[in-house]
């Protein structure tokens, strides 16, 4: 009583509904006089629909009120389909509504919100500039942001204006009536409105920002849920209330009818009934008698007596008839949803959208973009492009359809215009939404949109990939590979000392402009490379040595980014780890050693082996063939090789001229003209191109030496 009393709206009604059915537990009050309800029927969402707002114990709720007809429309969502996603939900409720209106500006931290239980929004108030002539302006402010106070709004307008925080209001005034609110805000002549309205939304409480704490009571615990856990509540809560409204009404229906059951009974022999009752002594002797003449039960006996006697005439028996067979049919249908779930899921769709038929309104709250939220690559269109990477690091982009089609044995286009010591080491087709990921010696990874990397004509060398991302000065870019927003499956990382591991995408599906640890390396120990996976392929190993071992991904566990890895090879003194392949069955192996030896095998001589052993002898590598340098698989229709020696002589020769040669203790063909003052350091395999004069890459190319002789084994194939 100590609380001011005040009329209920006509939905709050709803509220209430069926509460004397029932429906809910009741406990005593606080003198154990009265009983209250432990929660309220609620036939709506009402903790979405008005929100709450409140301070406790070390924890406090702050719920947006949000619009009738969406709230309704999100749990008539739900309950279609329970495995509805928030996002999805966010279709249906995809802002809070206040009841003063105003703007919601954006959506990022409401959608935060939705998913996690903490977020917010941004109110604007909404406004408009009016030109009254004579070069002025004025601002119109119609509406305000949620719980923003018009008059301490106005009058921290005026202290803004009389402590010089903003320049240009002339004056301001209240001109709100009956029909809504009006506040004028007069602006100089030579002020500029929208820099005004700027610095006002800025430092006034025209623009605030509203934190949303979805906390709330879930079986008496205090929680932080998501959209679609009050959601599930509510409907959770809502089954109960109508089961046991249901179970309720049947059992007055069951009653009512037993009653009329015996008033049947008593019509269809009522001169003996009436003969017995006026033989009786009393009451109780008349209710005696009936029970044992009739076989009727204390109530049904109890009726009789208290019956009217005009409900002997016959329209009065046929109505009662006719109410037992409505009875009957109520009790059938009350009976069906009891035994149904999906009846009672539906009772509840047709009370919501009842409700909404009937109390719903329009949104009020306007729904506006932040600029500041809008990330740049909903400006760009998405396209695929081809990508290609060079030796030296430089990177560029170039749309597909630069790639024309052309007949078989067309000689080809220029795909990447490099300088005379650089070359394609990689490329790829992706889209220019997908990101890249880009790995370094250092154990390090960073990531760019494709978009950011800049297009180029296809004569264009591009950008060197250091002053894309942040990368330090002694830090060399190892691999880059794309990763699409639907990639599933691992990132397998090698190292120069053997090490290998394997960890889930999902762990580099965010990365901040300094990059990420990729793995963690020992000391002296450097990432080598970098491979997609399936968590189902088979990986090829190479050592300095010529030792490889080919195994299973599922021989090494899943572990987390930043750990060190397992051992994938046992090394030896002085030797190192030199490449990391992925299994394709079409494809054969390409060695080639540091004296320019080469040779392609078929990949089946390299059988699985258990990971980290001493592996197989790929070849014979000694003091003529010098160590390998690099293992690579190839195509031998498809691909060339370009080797890079240390003094910078680079040759490209097709693969197709490379003998297929056994594993075995063969050393290959020489491919190019190597010594220890200008030996092979790297191998890059480029799609296969048609070569003249002018697009010749050497520096000083010397061509292969197919015509190798046996020495150290090494045969073409027709001599084997």
């Amino acid at each position: 009583s100590r609380y001011t009393e005040a009329k209920l709206s006509k939905i709050a009604a709803e509220m209430l509904r069926d509460i004397d059915k029932k429906t809910v537990d009741f406990y005593p009050n606080f003198d154990e006089t009265l009983e209250q309800p432990c929660v309220l029927p609620a036939r709506y969402p009402n903790l979405l629909v008005n929100g709450s707002d409140g301070i406790a114990v070390g924890m406090a709720t702050s719920i947006p009120p949000h619009n009738l007809g969406e709230v309704i429309d999100g749990t008539v969502a739900l309950l279609d389909n329970p495995e509805i996603s928030v996002d999805e939900l966010c279709e249906f409720i995809p802002a809070p509504d206040f009841p003063t209106g105003a703007l919601v500006m954006g959506r990022a931290g409401i959608r935060q919100a939705y998913r996690t239980g903490k977020g917010g929004c941004i109110l604007r108030a909404k406004t408009e500039i009016e030109d009254v002539g004579g070069g002025k302006s004025r601002i119109i402010i119609t509406e305000i942001p949620y719980q923003v106070n018009k008059a301490k709004l106005i009058e921290q307008i005026a202290n803004l204006v009389k402590d010089k925080r903003v320049e240009g209001i002339a004056d301001v005034h209240e001109q709100s009536d009956r029909m809504g609110m009006r506040v004028v805000i007069d602006v100089k002549k030579d002020a500029n409105a929208q820099v005004v309205l700027n610095s006002l939304f800025k430092h006034s409480n025209l623009q605030i920002s509203f934190s949303m704490i979805m906390l709330a009571l879930v079986d008496g615990t205090p929680r932080i849920i998501d959209l679609k856990t009050i959601l599930e509540e509510y409907v959770k809560h809502q089954k109960e209330v109508v089961y046991r409204r249901t179970k309720y009404d049947y059992e007055k229906a069951e009653e009512r009818h037993h009653i009329l059951s015996g008033l049947v009974i008593a019509l269809e022999d009522i001169d003996n009934v009436i003969e017995l009752i006026k033989k009786s002594a009393d009451k109780n002797e008349a209710q005696t008698n009936l029970v044992q003449a009739y076989s009727l039960s204390e109530r049904q006996a109890n009726a009789i007596l208290e019956m009217r006697l005009q409900r002997l005439t016959g329209l009065e028996v046929e109505k009662i008839r006719e109410e037992m067979l409505a009875i009957e049919q109520l009790m059938t249908e009350l009976r069906a949803i009891l035994d149904d779930p999906q009846k009672v899921v539906q009772v509840i769709k047709t009370e919501l959208l009842e409700i909404k038929e009937k109390y719903n309104s329009p949104r009020r709250a306007e729904l506006s973009y932040d600029y500041g939220e809008i990330d740049i690559e909903d400006l760009i269109e998405e396209e695929d492009v081809v990508v290609s990477v060079s030796h030296e690091g430089y990177i560029k982009r170039i749309p597909v359809g630069e790639y024309r089609a052309q007949n078989r044995g067309g000689k080809g286009v220029i795909a990447h215009k490099t300088k005379d010591d650089d070359f394609v080491e990689g490329m790829f087709v992706t889209t220019t939404h997908t990101k890249l990921l880009v790995f370094t010696d250092k154990g390090k990874v960073y990531s760019i949109k494709c978009y950011e990397v800049p297009e180029g004509a296809r004569q264009a060398k591009g950008r060197a990939i250091v002053n894309l991302i942040q990368v330090d000065k002694n830090e060399k870019v190892q691999a880059v590979l794309p990763l699409p927003k639907d990639a599933e499956g691992n990132l397998v990382l090698a190292t120069t000392k053997g090490l290998i591991k394997r960890t889930s995408l999902e762990e580099y599906r965010t990365i901040m402009r300094n990059g990420k640890i990729a793995i963690k390396l020992n000391e002296g120990d450097e990432l080598l490379a970098a491979e997609l996976t399936s968590g189902d392929d088979e990986l090829l190993i190479a050592s300095s040595a010529g030792k490889c071992i080919r195994f299973a991904e599922k021989d090494f566990r899943t572990t987390g980014r930043t750990s060190h890895g397992v051992k994938a090879i046992k090394l030896g003194e002085g030797e190192s780890l030199v490449n990391l392949c992925k299994i394709d069955e079409q494809k054969d192996v390409l060695t080639i050693t540091e004296y320019g030896f080469g040779k392609r095998t078929a990949l089946s001589e390299y059988r699985t082996q258990a990971r980290a052993g001493k592996g197989l002898k790929a070849g014979n590598f000694d003091a003529k063939s010098g160590k390998l340098v690099s293992m690579r698989l190839v195509s031998a229709d498809e691909d060339d090789v370009m080797l890079i020696t240390n003094q910078g002589i680079i040759i490209r020769t097709p693969v197709s001229s490379i003998s297929l040669i056994g594993r075995g203790n063969t050393r290959g063909v020489r491919v190019m003209r190597a010594d220890t003052e200008n030996r092979v350091v790297c191998v890059a395999i480029t799609p296969h191109a048609e070569q003249d004069d002018e697009s010749d890459t050497s520096a000083e190319a010397t061509a292969p030496d197919t015509s190798a002789s046996t020495e150290g084994g090494g045969v073409p194939q027709s001599q084997e």
